[in-house]
């Protein structure tokens, strides 16, 4: 890989907040001063082995500056791992994002979007807290099939084994070893912008390796079951105008096979009151990589409109 990295337009600077007893990092970009009740702080949530940098693509393609951050989630990017954790709950993203807001935007709603398992927290949060949020934006953030009480046992005896067994990530050799393995995840994303993006998304320590800035317990599993209908109380409660965005390449068979139909989904996101669809062309899960320029659009269009 020769090509030299992506030079950002719109640079972001970082600040670290105070979040329940975590040392959060936040990628800013634009000017807090522009921030009004109509053009509120938009907040980018990312998703699972992602970094808040990783926007950057999509803030670049944006027609106006705007005063945007995107954190990175505990244990993620340049974010502090809780000391001791072995496990992360799905309770603490939403818990997170409370303290983050309560940091960034005390006293006005915001603009919130989340991408994947971003996008769920967002959706959750939303349904808590309502009055937070101005604009909610969900990137494919499709949830999970509904879980079955007779597979407790086996999913508890699997994270019991999994407590057991260490968690690792492979680290490379090279920043371009790096953007290699970035690329081969996601083929549209180009050369330049995956050796930007390898510069954020690991860090190269005393073994003189690149290791990925995510905490490898985040790959053990959850052994608590996924409740569909309880979350589905908190769509329905959803109160902002909500923007679903999806790829037209995302295939949710890969994931779960025949267990979570796009049926199911259909009538998932149709309990949320005020829903409006976007499916970006050839595009696959990860939007902000695969079509910046048309996810950018399809943001602005959305949380500018009257």
């Amino acid at each position: 890989m020769t090509a030299k990295p992506y030079v950002a337009k719109r640079p972001s600077q970082s600040r670290h907040v105070a979040v329940r007893g975590l040392r959060y990092h936040v990628n800013l970009w634009g000017n807090p001063t522009t921030v009004t009740r109509e053009r509120p702080l938009l907040v980018w949530m990312h998703g699972w082995m992602d970094v808040g940098a990783s926007l950057q693509f999509v803030v670049d393609a944006m027609r106006q500056d705007r005063a945007i951050a995107a954190p990175d989630w505990r244990g993620f990017g340049r974010t502090a791992v809780p000391p001791g954790t072995d496990s992360y709950w799905f309770a603490d993203y939403p818990g997170d994002l409370d303290g983050l807001l309560d940091a960034l935007s005390p006293s006005a709603p915001v603009d919130l979007a989340g991408h994947s398992m971003g996008g769920n927290v967002v959706m959750t949060y939303a349904g808590a807290r309502p009055e937070r949020i101005r604009r909610l934006v969900n990137m494919e953030g499709f949830g999970l099939p509904e879980s079955r009480p007779e597979q407790a046992p086996d999913r508890l005896r699997q994270w019991l084994d999994e407590l057991k067994t260490p968690q690792r990530l492979k680290p490379y050799a090279s920043l371009a070893d790096v953007a290699a393995r970035l690329v081969k995840n996601n083929p549209r994303l180009s050369h330049d912008r995956a050796l930007w993006l390898a510069a954020h998304w690991a860090e190269r320590r005393d073994d003189g390796l690149w290791h990925i800035l995510g905490d490898p317990a985040h790959k053990r599993v959850n052994p608590s079951l996924y409740h569909k209908d309880e979350i589905l109380e908190g769509w329905k409660r959803i109160a902002a105008p909500t923007l679903w965005i999806e790829g037209d390449e995302t295939d949710p068979d890969r994931w779960w096979g025949h267990r979570y139909p796009r049926s199911e989904f259909d009538a998932r996101i149709a309990l949320v009151r005020d829903v409006q669809r976007v499916r970006l062309a050839e595009c696959g899960h990860m939007l902000h990589f695969d079509q910046p320029q048309a996810l950018a659009a399809a943001l602005e269009a959305f949380i500018d409109r009257d």
